[in-house]
């Protein structure tokens, strides 16, 4: 049976404490990498943006639609002005004139008619254009909350990671003031259990938190006070006082 000095036994709670502050911080650390948060505001993020890119589709639609609803109405102006022109001019033969005045009320009338499509496209576009910039603003508000909430994480990881650096620190140091047996036998318990030591207080193993049957608390009690016992539940190194009895 392995051996250390009673004192020395119960200084490793100190060390099983820090582990277990170690433990914990590195939990915290998932955690925060992991708060809920973040994957909600994303996934809404996701969604926001698809709407976006929809929207944004249709208002690039609409503008060509209006550039072809423009430009239709621009050639009609260019014909009218240019038949107005020779009209104006006086010259030619009086049937042609007639028919330049025919072509002009038609011209007129389809001037009308693109104007009105022009009119209803420019209206269509205008009421795509509010559209997108409002889920533009959705998309904006769900972007800031989201850096919002990682600068607050990242803050609080920093935070969490100097405390752990000192925390491995102070661990590294207290490790080295142990006979290297002992920290050996603490060690391979601590990866093998997950805790390296722990009380047994009236009867209790604090390492597994079950109340120890009146065998095994008998085969304890008949060992040495420089005798390393485990808990036979949790298989942490069982610390004994006279004062936990």
């Amino acid at each position: 049976m392995a051996k250390a000095a009673a004192a020395e036994q119960l200084r490793l709670l100190e060390l099983q404490a820090l582990d277990a502050k170690i433990k914990q911080l590195d939990h915290r650390t998932r955690t925060l990498r992991q708060d809920p948060r973040l994957s909600d505001l994303q996934a809404g993020l996701s969604v926001a943006n698809s709407d976006l890119v929809v929207l944004n589709t249709e208002v690039a639609d609409v503008q060509r639609q209006l550039s072809r609803a423009e430009a239709d109405v621009e050639q009609v102006a260019t014909r009218i002005a240019r038949d107005e022109a020779k009209l104006n001019s006086g010259s030619g033969l009086s049937k042609d004139l007639m028919a330049l005045q025919n072509d002009l009320a038609s011209l007129a009338k389809r001037r009308s008619s693109l104007e009105d499509t022009e009119l209803e496209v420019m209206e269509r576009l205008e009421a795509a254009t509010a559209k997108a910039a409002k889920q533009q603003g959705v998309v904006d508000d769900i972007k800031g909350s989201l850096d919002g909430i990682r600068a607050e994480l990242d803050g609080q990881l920093v935070e969490v990671a100097a405390e752990r650096e000192a925390t491995v620190g102070d661990r590294g140091e207290l490790a080295g003031s142990f006979d290297p047996a002992l920290l050996a036998v603490y060690e391979r318990t601590l990866t093998k259990r997950g805790v390296g030591a722990a009380r047994l207080f009236h009867g209790t193993s604090e390492g597994s938190g079950m109340q120890l049957s009146p065998g095994d608390l008998a085969d304890i009690r008949k060992a040495a006070d420089d005798d390393i016992v485990f808990c036979p539940d949790s298989g942490a190194i069982l610390v004994r006082n006279p004062e936990w009895t």
